[in-house]
């Protein structure tokens, strides 16, 4: 209880020591906050155009029916390392989008619950792997950076171990 009271005033604290710092400093702290302010506006235009690319590419890997032929085909494979075909839509859609990979976990925990082994995989895998596609093409896309295969090949790779581990250690732990 007294964490959550502290946590409503951490902010603002926070806040305050800033504004004295820059204060003592004589830095001009509303000029500042306004600078910012419309440098993070024009940051803003220039991502949108890469988050609609990276909604409109999610959107139609998850409305087409590839994911769902991909999975028919690799069940048998599956099976056989028992690893549930389930969890394929989320270990694919993570690395692209973080609110997508999200409701695929959701819908995951409220077909099979949150104490089922594809529930706790669901939720380890989500909180283990980071969304790269979405990263590098946000942060290299605004930055103009046009090579990026080295840092996408890295970023993928490291999803695929998290993928495996994830399943790995719910499998060892929980199975």
């Amino acid at each position: 209880m007294i964490f959550i009271k502290l946590g409503n005033y951490l902010i603002p604290i926070v806040v305050l020591i800033i504004v004295f710092y820059a204060f003592k400093k004589k830095v001009n702290v509303y000029d500042s906050f306004i600078n910012g302010a419309k440098e993070g506006l024009e940051l803003s235009i220039d991502i949108f155009p890469y988050l609609i690319a990276i909604l409109f590419a999610t959107n139609i890997l998850l409305k087409s029916n590839l994911l769902s032929t991909i999975f028919n085909f690799c069940k048998p494979f599956f099976d056989f390392l028992k690893v549930p075909v389930e969890i394929l839509p989320l270990a694919i859609i993570r690395p692209i989008s973080g609110n997508a990979s999200f409701a695929v976990m959701i819908d995951l925990i409220k077909k099979f619950g949150v104490d089922s082994f594809i529930g706790r995989l669901a939720a380890t895998m989500q909180g283990s792997t980071d969304t790269t596609i979405y990263v590098l093409s946000l942060y290299f896309g605004t930055i103009g950076i046009k090579k990026i295969g080295h840092a996408m090949w890295a970023g993928l790779l490291t999803d695929l171990i998290s993928i495996i581990v994830s399943i790995v250690l719910v499998s060892v732990v929980f199975g």
